[in-house]
């Protein structure tokens, strides 16, 4: 007995919509916030060819390593970088404590609500002061609760919004489509390893054993009988420009084969990564769109994109402009 054909027909367009639904699935965009302009498609093409077994630049899964900067990179970093605000409310908080610090630099400066005057003679030394004072004398899991208070409530000082809102929808898709795609994907940065760890994993879906970062001397005490790992003011890896290369040694043990960062804080990064043998591929975000963002690179005091930016030219790295290359900026 044969099928029916009105069966028959509704059999074939039930399989005709099953299919086409896949194909669309399949030819998703991963990445909607981008324009379909050149990064993109270097993006899109570079995966390709290293997640293809039979690709010449397949990449084993094992060595997928993908590394992020922060500030400027995932989230804004204009007007000042994020943690030195929170250094300078954590200053205010603990001003009690310090009655020395209404005529102890650059404290008072912070205390008489004076930013510009801090910003403008804030040093790598005065800055270490701050963090020391601010950072130090309490557990890892102190600080991690201080951090996690701050960062649910304290918001961008012209925008308004938190700083969990204030991170680029671009890159959310990249790295979602990369962790897709087999990789692994890691921050470096010159802030605080103990500053995005207790976030990190929320806001990125990066865990805290994938984030490395400047860091302090640690020592393990016990207090009252329970075990307690001591932050001390004592610095242990600055994880800036040179720094980086070397805490995504000890830290990761492979060099990564995608590095991505916007400033000359992350050359070395970069030049650590594209100079690995096989597929690499090395990218700078240009912040050039001061309508939604901000625009600034070769004489900002924040973020500045000067020498990175002729060796990115030079080597055919690639270059994001957030103008041209980003429909949207900002997570909604």
């Amino acid at each position: 007995m044969g099928v029916p054909r009105s069966l028959s027909t509704r059999w074939v367009a039930a399989c005709a919509l099953v299919l086409s639904s896949q194909t669309a699935l399949a030819q998703q965009d991963p990445l909607p916030s981008w324009n379909d302009t050149a990064p993109k498609r270097a993006i899109v093409a570079f995966v390709g060819r290293a997640t293809l077994p039979t690709s010449p630049e397949f990449v084993p899964p094992a060595e997928r390593i993908a590394t992020f900067d922060n500030d400027g990179t995932l989230w804004a970093e204009q007007p000042v970088y994020v943690q030195l605000l929170f250094v300078i409310d954590r200053v205010k908080a603990l001003a009690a404590r310090h009655p020395e610090w209404r005529t102890e630099q650059p404290f008072a400066a912070v205390l008489e609500g004076n930013l510009a005057q801090v910003l403008g003679s804030l040093g790598e030394r005065e800055l270490m002061q701050m963090m020391a004072a601010t950072h130090s004398g309490m557990s890892t899991e102190e600080f991690s609760a201080t951090v996690s208070d701050w960062i649910a409530t304290a918001r961008h000082p012209t925008t308004g919004k938190l700083y969990t809102e204030m991170v680029y929808q671009p890159m959310l898709e990249l790295l979602a489509y990369l962790r897709a795609n087999g990789f692994k994907t890691y921050i470096v940065s010159g802030g605080g390893i103990e500053f995005m760890r207790p976030w990190t994993q929320s806001v990125y879906g990066i865990p805290p054993e994938q984030v490395i970062g400047s860091s302090g001397e640690l020592k393990f005490e016990l207090r009252d009988g329970t075990p307690v790992l001591l932050k001390l003011p004592d610095i242990d890896l600055v994880d800036d420009k040179e720094g980086k290369p070397v805490g995504i040694q000890r830290n990761i043990g492979r060099r990564p084969v995608m590095a991505f960062g916007n400033s000359d804080g992350d050359l070395q990064m970069l030049q650590w990564t594209a100079a690995g043998a096989g597929p690499r591929f090395a990218l700078l975000v240009h912040h050039t769109d001061a309508e939604r963002e901000w625009a600034y690179d070769r004489d900002s005091s924040i973020g500045k994109l000067d020498t990175a930016w002729d060796e990115a030219v030079a080597k055919g790295w690639t270059l994001v402009s957030i103008k041209d290359d980003w429909k949207t900026v900002f997570a909604d």
